[in-house]
């Protein structure tokens, strides 16, 4: 079973999950999640031989989550991963990312590759930095509805996901991000207007799971996730030595086939280059039939993919 400690690393309190023995392995959840979303992954690794180490993000669960809007830029979540690694006495750790944990993967890797010597996304694609701001893009390419853009404003999408936090759980974890729909917000109807909020939970998620989150989050709130969205074009500016950057450390990349993210308007083009950016890939796995929530979804599918990875030369 994982045991839980409060770690100090970066200037804020990193509450992790661990279990294990052996090399490190730090595994990054996305949003809306927890480092609950790995435990199907913690016990599988750490049978496997590795010290698994999995952090609440800054913002998210029972770690810090700093005021300052600022203070979610890529620099920053990369930075706790670093300090992550001296705070457990190690000097060079194996990096797993999902969601928005990928991105902070990906770079962590670009940006500190004596540390991180191996790499793995779920359901993101590495970077391939664009010719212009994110959010200034999607306006000249006349999309003013994207998610991203909802939740730039300050308490909006603070204010919808709150009302109800179980049902926002329920519907964000058990549809959303792997239907089109959720991505693009109509007029007045907010992130969830276009979810159901009636259909059974998938087979993978049960109501522990949903009163996990939701207990969470109602202590935490969820500003802190959202201001990692409110950092998309500051992190473009911020990352502009590395214009052009590939990972050389082994890599893998795991995605569902039915995850919007890898099929919609962020994804697709990034799937098709990813050796561009990542020249030693061992392994681009598509899990057919599987959303967004690949690591909870399909478990045994990408423990299985996981462990090979970290297993091989």
């Amino acid at each position: 079973m994982p045991t839980s400690r409060t770690l100090s690393a970066n200037g804020i309190e990193l509450f992790v999950l661990e279990q294990g023995e052996g090399p490190l392995v730090v595994l990054c959840h996305g949003w809306p999640e927890l480092s609950y979303s790995w435990r199907h992954q913690i016990p599988a690794l750490a049978e496997a031989g590795f010290h698994v180490v999995a952090p609440d993000m800054r913002g998210f669960g029972r770690t810090s989550a700093p005021a300052d809007t600022g203070a979610y830029s890529i620099f920053d979540t990369v930075g706790d991963m670093v300090a992550l690694v001296a705070a457990l006495g190690e000097k060079q750790a194996v990096i797993i990312g999902h969601d928005w944990g990928a991105p902070v993967a990906w770079h962590a890797a670009m940006f500190r590759p004596e540390i991180f010597t191996r790499v793995a996304g779920l359901s993101v694609p590495p970077p391939l930095r664009g010719r212009g701001r994110p959010l200034d893009s999607l306006r000249e390419g006349g999309i003013t509805n994207f998610y991203w853009q909802y939740f730039q404003a300050p308490g909006v999408a603070e204010a919808e996901f709150e009302r109800d936090i179980a049902q926002t759980m329920r519907m964000v974890l058990g549809r959303g991000v792997s239907d089109p729909n959720s991505l693009f917000i109509d007029e007045g109807k907010g992130f969830l207007g276009n979810l159901r909020a009636d259909l059974p939970l998938p087979h993978w998620l049960d109501e522990t799971d949903i009163a996990y989150f939701a207990e969470a989050y109602t202590k935490s709130g969820f500003r802190g996730g959202l201001n990692w969205y409110r950092n998309l074009d500051r992190n473009w500016e911020l990352t502009a030595p590395w214009q052009g950057a590939q990972i050389h450390q082994p890599s893998l990349f795991i995605a569902g086939s039915k995850d919007s993210v890898v099929t919609g308007l962020i994804g697709a083009k990034r799937i098709g280059d990813m050796e561009r950016v990542l020249p030693n890939l061992r392994k681009k796995l598509i899990l057919e039939g599987a959303g967004h929530w690949v690591q909870q979804e399909r478990p045994d599918e990408v423990n299985a993919a996981l462990i090979a990875f970290l297993k091989t030369q």
